[in-house]
């Protein structure tokens, strides 16, 4: 079970700027979805009208989902910093169920407190960042951010041996410790930090979530048309090879239950970039278990910072 216990903003947070919202029915009936400005967003009461609504093509940066939905829409528990698109809770969510998100990083000295930050807005959550002896400094900043806030653990490594063994550290390290859901996701803010919440509550119904690009809903922004048809193209091709009916083998923004990873044999795993995503996935269709893509949508960036 979720929680979103709303409270004041605080002078450090968010601050709002002038939201209409929308609810997501009305007189019982759900409506049909339009196209937002940036003023607008919508209310729902729970995941379950978020979903529908992201399904539908609605953005879920521009979706609130609040406790307040019913009782008060005109103070929602939503800010909105002014020039963003996404809104951001005035308190994060929380869950019964104790959660690790794995960061691993290479390089994303530009981004790495920035989104710890985001993190912690959206999900009350411990984070391990699996540093590969980034030569930026990335290393150094994680210990930095480990030393103001507990909750952030770093885990260092010598060398930089691929994005599978990263994460592969990350959950053995994770099922060290008693965590019941754990998460990956990309340190570069490709994966939005809003849709965390939607991945938890989904892993409810599901031992694997998978933040699936190609689900009614999903999608790609700064993407060229041919990144799309060569991503889109070899997903396909993996589905028919495996005879499988997920779409997205090769997304990284994922939640896995403890349980899974743990009759998933992590030391004999043996890809190193992001065919583990297609390993990890294969291996959980192979021992039964349940898995559920939920739509998301990739945001191609390396840094929050323009890059030459």
């Amino acid at each position: 079970m979720s929680s979103h216990q709303v409270t004041a903003s605080s002078d450090t947070g968010p601050q709002a700027t002038s939201i209409h919202f929308h609810p997501a029915c009305k007189n019982g009936q759900p409506v049909a979805p339009k196209r937002l400005r940036r003023d607008e967003a919508y209310l729902v009461p729970d995941f379950d009208q978020a979903e529908v609504l992201i399904a539908q093509g609605v953005n879920s940066a521009r979706v609130a989902i609040s406790d307040r939905a019913s009782v008060n829409d005109h103070d929602p528990g939503y800010a909105q910093v002014a020039g963003e698109l996404q809104l951001v809770p005035t308190s994060p969510f929380t869950f019964e169920e104790s959660i690790l998100v794995v960061l691993p990083t290479y390089n994303e000295r530009a981004n790495l407190e920035a989104l710890v930050t985001a993190i912690g807005q959206y999900l009350v959550t411990d984070i391990v960042i699996v540093d590969d002896n980034s030569p930026d400094g990335t290393g150094e900043l994680a210990d930095q951010l480990s030393t103001r806030h507990p909750h952030v653990h770093v885990l260092h490594r010598p060398r930089k041996e691929g994005l599978g063994p990263a994460y592969i550290a990350g959950f053995q390290w994770a099922l060290q410790r008693p965590y019941d859901r754990i998460i990956e996701m990309d340190c570069d803010f490709s994966h939005a930090p809003w849709d965390l919440p939607r991945l938890v509550h989904r892993s409810h119904t599901a031992d694997l979530v998978i933040g699936s690009r190609y689900v009614p809903g999903g999608g790609t922004e700064n993407w060229n048309a041919r990144r799309r048809l060569v991503s889109r193209c070899g997903n396909s091709y993996v589905s028919l090879f495996l005879g499988s009916i997920i779409q997205d083998w090769t997304g990284g923004f994922r939640c896995y239950r403890r349980g899974l990873l743990e009759r998933m044999a992590l030391s004999t795993v043996q890809a190193k970039g992001y065919i583990f995503q297609v390993e990890l996935a294969w291996r959980a269709v192979q021992l039964g278990a349940t898995v559920s893509e939920l739509p998301i949508r990739f945001i191609a960036k390396f840094t929050i910072i323009d890059r030459p």
